[in-house]
């Protein structure tokens, strides 16, 4: 049997790749480790049955390695994938894994805020600053030379923080921090990501509604 994901349909287009950051860390994975994969796009807005005998919550990405059995969470998926199959290794070490994991939250919570004065932007800030520092000492990615999980998990993140607070608060990264705008240059145009992205008005209708709300 083949390896099969389940991803996210982009809104109102069931027969395109969605905006979901969490399935494109997934696809990511398989993309860099040369993983032939079946894809299978879940319109989210309407769940199909069988996605929902497989995926009982109704969430993606779920991941079938071929044995039949579904896995739902992209961190566990992501494990199974580099034990699976452990060439190219993606490992990141221990003392580097949380390395920009506060960055979405921070992001989620500044898109949403209606109070410039709440310190969520500048939490945002921070968060990017400790990135950029990071990067400065040990880049070009979080663990150095090679691309990495960390990597795979916060590549599709920036995208979106990109995308979405430029287009709702006409909000840019600072260009001060050089080192996350090398960053981001470097992973959105890895042949894996530009493979999987979605587009951006993709994106922006996927936070449409939760910035709206």
């Amino acid at each position: 049997m083949a390896v099969e994901v389940c991803v996210k349909a982009a809104t109102g287009a069931p027969d395109t790749l969605g905006d979901c950051p969490f399935c494109q860390r997934v696809l990511l994975t398989l993309e860099e480790k040369k993983v032939p994969y079946e894809m299978k796009l879940v319109d989210l807005s309407s769940k199909p049955e069988w996605f929902l005998k497989i995926s009982p919550e109704g969430k993606v990405p779920v991941f079938n390695g071929g044995d039949g059995k579904w896995i739902p969470d992209s961190d566990v998926i992501t494990q199974i994938i580099e034990e699976k199959f452990p060439t190219p290794s993606l490992v990141t070490p221990p003392e580097y894994a949380s390395v920009g994991s506060k960055i979405f939250p921070s992001f989620v919570k500044f898109l949403k805020s209606k109070d410039a004065s709440d310190g969520s932007e500048k939490a945002l800030l921070d968060e990017l600053q400790a990135l950029d520092d990071h990067l400065k000492a040990h880049g070009p990615y979080i663990n150095g030379e090679n691309v990495s999980a960390a990597d795979l998990s916060l590549g599709p993140k920036l995208f979106h923080l990109q995308v979405a607070l430029e287009h709702f608060k006409g909000w840019k990264i600072p260009e001060s921090l050089t080192s996350v705008h090398a960053y981001t240059k470097t992973i959105f145009s890895r042949e894996s990501f530009v493979k999987t992205k979605p587009s951006k008005e993709h994106v922006i209708a996927g936070w449409a509604p939760k910035v709206n709300a």
